[in-house]
């Protein structure tokens, strides 16, 4: 067994191998100089003819030596008591991370229209993932979106223009003291276009037209190629000036955006409401006034699919939503009417359960069939003495 798995009890982490490296090499050093000093004290020794000058000489090495192997102890010490840090620190983030894995909830989903909020949605066309515990010792729970995250493997995703304004306006750039403000977003062809106001300058109209990109970290580039200041264009005056996007705007503070030269860095995983989404955006593109994102790579081999329409399926771990925990996971969300997408909202998934009907399957899945978000009658007005677990409409 390694000395690191000693003392946490994990495989071996190949953080540690420089350690390990360090603590053979200071070895080897030890046992070297030690040997020296042993022969040289036992060669003076010998050659004394107990002349008490040269005793008194070879006790004088034998001190010197004595020292050495106390200094050369104290840095073993000190390497040791390093390690054994580095070694638990180490351990205990593999531990945490292995144990989110561990709860973390298998999930599927195709065609379904996802709310984020009431003006933020994105349309998943497929998607292959898992929701992943915030906590620890936690576990997905719906009516808590700060609970989990989704860990996307491979998805396809498309936004509207209209929706990314909307995420940047009210969560990314939503501080008082953000450097943009009231932004548009529309396309022209395969460019997107964005408007709004520099807060930091003065509130000054702007206008950029650029491309879109992934960056090798997966995240999303925008890359001005026209910039208009209060109507002018001023990308030549900037170029002219030394001067790009990064100068005008300061991002330093903004939430899941950076300024790099002439680019907008957008990062996914950041800029969306919870439920916040990892994975990596490998391609992306402008289809219409759609921005289709394709997360990680699709698997060489098709998967069977869960169910034959609109669907969210959920399996193993445990996951809780109302009053209802279940172990091993197996749950799957019907779209009612399987015409157009399944249109989800997360916030009110009750109203959308109870609106439908559940089914429960010999090995005790629950098979929930829910009516769209966007058809359920009078959602505005308040619903007294509903039932709010899904256990109050489960029948076989």
């Amino acid at each position: 067994m390694s000395s690191c798995s000693l003392w946490t009890g994990n495989r071996r982490s190949p953080v540690l191998s420089r350690e390990r490296t360090a603590w053979g090499k200071l070895r080897a050093r030890i046992k070297g100089e030690w040997e020296q000093a042993d022969t040289q004290v036992t060669t003076r020794n010998h050659d004394s003819n107990d002349n008490p000058l040269t005793i008194s000489r070879t006790t004088a090495v034998r001190s010197r030596a004595s020292i050495r192997r106390q200094q050369t102890m104290s840095r073993m010490l000190l390497l040791v008591s390093v390690l054994v840090v580095g070694c638990s620190s180490a351990g205990h983030s593999q531990t945490q991370k292995e144990s989110t894995k561990t709860n973390a909830v298998q999930t599927e989903m195709r065609n379904v229209m996802y709310h984020f909020t009431e003006s933020v949605t994105v349309h998943i066309l497929e998607l292959h993932g898992a929701l992943v515990p915030v906590r620890q010792d936690g576990l997905p729970i719906f009516d808590d979106s700060r609970s989990f995250n989704l860990e996307i493997s491979s998805a396809n995703i498309t936004m509207t223009t209209d929706s990314l304004a909307n995420v940047l306006n009210q969560y990314v750039f939503v501080a008082s003291e953000a450097p943009l403000k009231d932004l548009t977003v529309t396309t022209e062809g395969n460019k997107l276009k964005v408007k709004g106001k520099l807060h930091s300058k003065g509130d000054i109209s702007f206008e950029t037209v650029g491309t879109l990109s992934a960056t090798p970290e997966g995240q999303i580039r925008i890359h001005a190629q026209k910039v208009k200041a209060a109507h002018l264009p001023v990308k030549g005056l900037m170029d002219l000036l030394g001067l790009n996007i990064a100068d005008l705007i300061n991002t330093k503070k903004v939430r899941g955006v950076r300024s790099e030269e002439n680019d907008l860095i957008l990062d996914p995983q950041q800029i969306l409401p919870p439920p916040h989404i990892e994975g990596r955006v490998t391609a992306i593109r402008i289809e219409g006034n759609q921005i289709v994102q394709v997360f990680g790579n699709k698997p060489k081999a098709e998967l069977p699919l869960a169910f034959g329409g609109n669907y969210m399926a959920y399996r193993g771990a445990q996951l809780r939503f109302g009053k209802l925990t279940m172990s091993d996971t197996d749950m799957i969300l019907i779209d009612m009417d399987p015409k157009d997408p399944f249109d989800f909202y997360l916030e009110h998934y009750k109203e959308q359960l109870v609106a439908g009907y559940t089914k429960t399957t010999p090995a005790f899945g629950l098979r929930v069939f829910m009516r769209d978000f966007n058809k359920l009658p009078n959602l505005s007005a308040p619903r007294r003495g509903t039932p709010s677990g899904p256990q109050a409409t489960a029948h076989r």
